[in-house]
């Protein structure tokens, strides 16, 4: 049975954070010297994550994303998804990860269950890559979308965040490899969250303008579909065996569809990205709350889900930086 929020929208999919840490440092999403880390007891156990899938289940949710941080450096993290994909009434499975270790863990996550995979790729450039991320390898990346696509955690969906005086020159570059190859490229409004607000803001390109790039240098873009439920709208160039998405959260936000829930690694229940009101489940399980009370919160917290944000009005109320809250 579909759970409804206050709006009558329709409840289906939860974001769950598997770790706070992250093997990169990400210009727009965390400052050079990271962030302070949780100590390994205030995050939630592999159990602790079951049981509130189990919960989310029961309420008819029907996809479960992992995320982080980066989400392939938790110990174990093949373990927890042949749980999460055994648990009644998960349907889709999927990670968003940064690809750097999914060379390494893609044939494990395949036989464990895992869907589809989203690889967050900001440049095709190696030292811009690296001056993005600080630390990444850009080869390493490149290495695991293929090993995704060899296994078949497919579609893999690659997303760009375009970054104004960063990496927006590059735009046209990532949509001419949807003409070359099966390549699903997605373009991401950069938000107003992280560690340094201002400068987040100043590198903020809507959409709009992104589009009009590509269809100046490459043609006209026509209306795509694609496996997931997401917020992207999705084209495809004239021939292209791949697709072209956009994802607006400022320009046209997408909250009247929204269908998620996020959940923190140290067990906070977020009904929206871009609020800070939170519900403890972390503290529930440890006071022994079991599945049917775990969906009761679930079910507060969905009923709590505001209408939608108000980034567009520069009213940004999170306290936490997106490595944090799982994206």
């Amino acid at each position: 049975m579909a759970c409804v929020d206050a709006f009558n929208r329709s409840i289906s999919y939860i974001r769950i954070s598997v770790t706070d840490r992250c093997n990169l440092r990400c210009v727009y999403c965390m400052p050079e010297e990271g962030v302070k880390l949780r100590k390994h007891e205030e995050i939630l156990t592999f159990e602790e994550i079951e049981t509130v899938v189990k919960a989310a289940a029961s309420l008819g949710i029907t996809k479960v994303r992992l995320t982080g941080g980066e989400p392939l450096v938790r110990k174990g993290i093949v373990e927890l998804v042949r749980k999460i994909a055994s648990v009644p009434g998960v349907e889709d499975l999927a990670m968003t990860t940064n690809g750097t270790l999914l060379a390494q863990y893609a044939q494990a996550l395949k036989e464990a269950g895992l869907k589809r995979v989203n690889v967050s790729l900001d440049s095709l450039r190696p030292e811009r890559f690296r001056r993005i991320t600080r630390l990444g390898n850009l080869e390493d990346v490149l290495r695991g979308i293929e090993a995704a696509r060899k296994v078949g955690l497919t579609p893999v969906k690659v997303n760009m965040v375009v970054i104004d005086g960063l990496n927006r020159d590059e735009v046209v570059d990532f949509a001419r490899l949807t003409l070359e190859d099966e390549w699903h490229v997605r373009f991401i409004e950069l938000m107003p969250i992280g560690p340094n607000v201002e400068v987040n803001h100043r590198g903020y390109v809507p959409m709009s303008e992104v589009r009009q790039e590509i269809e100046e240098a490459l043609g006209s873009l026509i209306p795509a579909r694609i496996t997931g439920n997401g917020p992207a709208r999705y084209y495809r160039l004239k021939g292209a065996p791949g697709t072209i998405g956009f994802i607006t959260p400022i320009s046209e936000h997408f909250c009247y569809r929204c269908n998620r829930l996020r959940l923190t690694a140290d067990g906070r229940l977020r009904p929206c990205l871009l609020s800070d009101y939170e519900i403890d489940l972390k503290g529930a399980l440890r006071s022994g709350a079991g599945v049917k009370e775990i969906a009761r919160l679930m079910k507060e917290a969905v009923l709590l889900k505001p209408q939608r944000h108000h980034i567009a009005e520069e009213i940004f109320p999170v306290s936490r930086v997106m490595s944090e809250i799982g994206g």
